[in-house]
């Protein structure tokens, strides 16, 4: 038996797991979820590692930006997806503003997710300015990834999404973030948008997995938001994202064929009626 066949039998995927694929060399593969319907078919299919993302707030909300999104939001899409899941690690985002404050609200916010939305590990963005609150929430026996490079809450001070630590001393800042992260006890880091080349070596510097969106083919695994990936978006679109289905345009097919036989009253026939 292969090794990634080995891996695609495993029963749940935990954070021992994600190390254990790390350590072999097998990618991990992770995609972003928020409802019961679309996770149960995303963990069937074997996705790794599903991410309730607070991009909920965009795809889901049609919000601008991933800020306006609150902790009882983040509950609510967590709760439906793990009711789906039987083999793939959850993770949430913990949204802006519940654990940037202080580390006791941090802990409060991540405990929440434990308790009340059954989540398996929460994700939070930053580096040397988050560790004491990743401290504390290891600490306290709850799972935590890491997320470097283009962080989406702080898009107000970025004031662009463009790719970030192109320049030395961001890249260098990036490299000591991720080693703080490892050493404050994340279990792995997503890196976003950052050049191809400084991922590899982070990635190859640190002990813990990376996961990379818009950063290149040698992070440990690859994130994709499945909304972009599946085609249901369709006026996002970076570089990074490869969409392997248009789904927007086949949902659209779909709607107009029924609209027609409902509108012609072929729509129900005999064989549809009681």
């Amino acid at each position: 038996m292969s090794t990634q066949s080995s891996f695609a039998d495993v029963p749940r995927v935990t954070t021992q797991t994600v190390q254990e694929m790390r350590d072999a060399g097998v990618p991990i593969a992770m995609l972003t979820a928020y409802d019961y319907t679309s996770a149960r078919i995303l963990d069937s299919a074997g996705v790794d590692v599903l991410l309730v993302g607070d991009s909920a707030s965009n795809v889901m909300a049609g919000h601008e930006t991933t800020l306006p999104i609150t902790v009882d939001q983040m509950i609510y899409h967590t709760q439906s997806v793990v009711r789906a899941v039987d083999r793939s690690l959850v993770v949430t985002d913990l949204p802006f503003g519940s654990y940037q404050g202080n580390t006791k609200e941090a802990l409060y916010t991540a405990i929440r997710m434990m308790k009340e939305a059954g989540s398996h590990a929460v994700k939070m963005e930053g580096g040397a300015g988050v560790v004491q609150a990743i401290k504390r929430i290891v600490d306290s026996g709850i799972p935590v990834m890491g997320h470097l490079g283009l962080t989406p809450q702080s898009i107000h001070k970025f004031g662009t999404y463009k790719v970030r630590a192109t320049d030395e001393e961001e890249a260098n800042r990036l490299r000591e973030d991720a080693a703080l992260l490892q050493e404050a006890g994340c279990f792995s880091i997503v890196l976003e948008k950052v050049p191809a080349a400084l991922a590899a070596e982070v990635t190859e510097d640190l002990e813990i997995p990376t996961i990379g969106i818009g950063a290149g083919i040698h992070c440990s695994g690859q994130v994709l938001v499945t909304h972009d990936m599946l085609g249901l978006t369709t006026d996002f679109n970076p570089r990074f994202v490869r969409r392997y289905a248009h789904l927007a345009e086949t949902i659209t097919d779909a709607v107009a064929g029924y609209l027609n036989d409902v509108r012609s009253q072929r729509f129900p026939d005999e064989s549809e009626s009681y």
